[in-house]
């Protein structure tokens, strides 16, 4: 199994810049397809962006596409989220997670389709 914790959240203006992290744990990363997800409050968690198991192929949600950017090492074993142009409505805990995909390289797009989730990492941006 795999453990997953983010890092990299923090205050930052509109316009601004952030990287976020997750670093896995175990020797299976290799075989996750990995996602970031986000969750504003009072609102449910949406999806941002996934990664097949490769890192060759990504997939976007129509909100942050063009300005985040999702990319995974395997061997450190992390997945990364740039985020530029950070606009107010960006503002959530952003989480990781993990989807076991075999040999396949899929990548994922919904919550269901997951079941390995790091705490999250608290990204507020200022208007």
């Amino acid at each position: 199994q795999v453990q997953l914790v983010e890092s990299g959240g923090g205050l930052v203006q509109a316009g601004d810049s952030l990287r976020l992290s997750c670093a896995a744990s175990g020797r299976t990363f290799s075989s996750y397809a990995m996602g970031w997800f986000r969750q504003a409050p009072g609102k449910e968690r949406e999806f941002v962006a996934a990664i097949d198991r490769s890192g060759s192929r990504t997939d976007y949600s129509d909100s942050v596409e063009g300005r985040f950017t999702i990319s995974r090492d395997n061997a450190k074993k992390t997945v990364a989220l740039q985020m530029n142009n950070l606009k107010p409505e960006d503002t959530a805990v952003y989480s990781c997670a993990a989807a076991p995909s075999g040999n396949y390289y899929h990548v994922f797009s919904k919550i269901v389709q997951y079941n390995n989730w790091g705490q999250g990492t608290q990204v507020t941006v200022s208007s």
